[in-house]
């Protein structure tokens, strides 16, 4: 089968790799329809993830049809046309039966602090991911879902991370009537996140970011107020001066480990890799809200330390909240969302790509060229 293939930082190609096979009876092969680039791709394609191996192939959002089921399968058939989370998980253990499908506790032997994700390095487990021509699933009757005859594949597509994860963030922020959410990063989870804010009852949103692009999505998209943070000398300042000099009652970090505005931060995190991430976006989070605020972090950091000022968050009374997000769990609300018109997840697509032309897919998103929001994937045999 045609997959993409890691071969280190900024290279990723399109290899000839074997078909995926059933190796347990729980398993399903999917022939992948619709894959996506996600921004955390990016940390893979920059090399900052940790045991990110030559030959890996990324992609943890895709939909398509099962191909072949193991023996035990008991939900799935072939033909069945499904949406896949990007959480890898038995549905069984002490975290799944709590809903935290994303802590599972039997899906990943290589660390202890995140579950099994498919495409994104050994230190998720190795599942090979969906930017290919098939992928193998394991614990099938648990994770994919039909897609539901309604629903057009693109926004089935993005509900498997993107859209499910900005949600969550929203959620984590314990938003209450009237309050200002401040979401800092506007791209597709962002964005997401941003226009979830109004569903959850705030009064106002502010999306900060440097591209103006994305800025304008997020003014179009997610009906907030947006500030460019080049365009001031101090994004905190102006915040605080947003907010009569209190600060916002709820920030969400959806940047995470590669954040802009800071210089040495972002050299001796992104290029050094001296920090798990540039904290650039959380401590403007920490700096930006006003004492007992909630913070909700949905950017993805590496397993490293990095330089947040934790002691001004305890100081100022402030709940942190985040994990990575637990798909299938947010799926029923958002469903209803979707079908609704409250949400639709593929007004954010803005590049569709050829599988065979994945490199130049990747260049576009990591550089932010050509106005690109969201890359989705299309396999040569769909």
């Amino acid at each position: 089968m045609r997959a993409m293939a890691y071969r280190g930082p900024y290279k990723v190609r399109v290899e000839e790799k074997q078909r995926p096979r059933i190796e347990h009876p729980n398993d399903a092969i999917v022939r992948v329809q619709l894959a996506a680039i996600c921004g955390s791709d990016l940390h893979l394609y920059h090399g900052l993830m940790p045991d990110t191996r030559i030959g890996h192939t990324f992609g943890h959002e895709f939909i398509g049809v099962v191909d072949e089921v193991g023996s035990s399968v008991q939900d799935l058939r072939v033909g069945d046309r499904v949406m896949v989370p990007f959480n890898v998980f038995c549905g069984t253990c002490w975290y799944c039966a709590r809903g935290l499908y994303s802590n599972c506790h039997n899906v990943n032997p290589n660390a202890t602090a995140v579950g099994g994700i498919y495409g994104y390095s050994h230190t998720t487990g190795g599942y090979d991911g969906g930017q290919a021509e098939f992928v193998r699933v394991p614990f099938a009757d648990v994770g994919p879902s039909r897609i539901p005859d309604w629903m057009a594949d693109e926004d089935a597509v993005l509900l498997t991370d993107m859209t499910a994860t900005g949600y969550f963030g929203a959620q984590l922020g314990d938003i209450v009537q009237g309050d200002v959410v401040l979401v800092f990063g506007a791209g597709p989870v962002g964005l997401v996140a941003a226009r979830s804010a109004w569903l959850m009852g705030a009064g106002r949103v502010i999306v900060i970011d440097h591209l103006d692009h994305r800025l304008e999505k997020a003014r179009t998209f997610a009906h907030a107020e947006t500030y460019n943070f080049t365009e001031y000398g101090d994004i905190v300042l102006e915040m605080k001066k947003a907010t009569d000099w209190l600060g916002a009652d709820v920030a969400i970090d959806c940047v995470g480990a590669e954040a802009d505005g800071d210089f040495v931060q972002h050299v001796t995190s992104a290029k050094l890799k001296l920090q798990g991430g540039s904290p650039v976006a959380l401590n403007w989070a920490i700096d930006s809200v006003r004492k007992g605020a909630t913070i909700s972090v949905m950017g993805a950091y590496g397993p490293l330390f990095s330089a947040v000022k934790f002691g001004d968050a305890m100081n100022k009374g402030l709940t942190f909240h985040t994990n990575q997000c637990p798909v299938k769990r947010q799926w029923p609300r958002l469903f209803e969302h979707v079908r609704n018109g409250y949400l639709k997840p593929s007004e954010l697509v803005t590049h569709r790509v050829p599988l065979e032309d994945i490199a130049e897919g990747y260049h576009v998103f990591s550089a932010k060229l050509d106005g690109c929001i969201k890359p989705l994937v299309v396999p040569t045999a769909a």
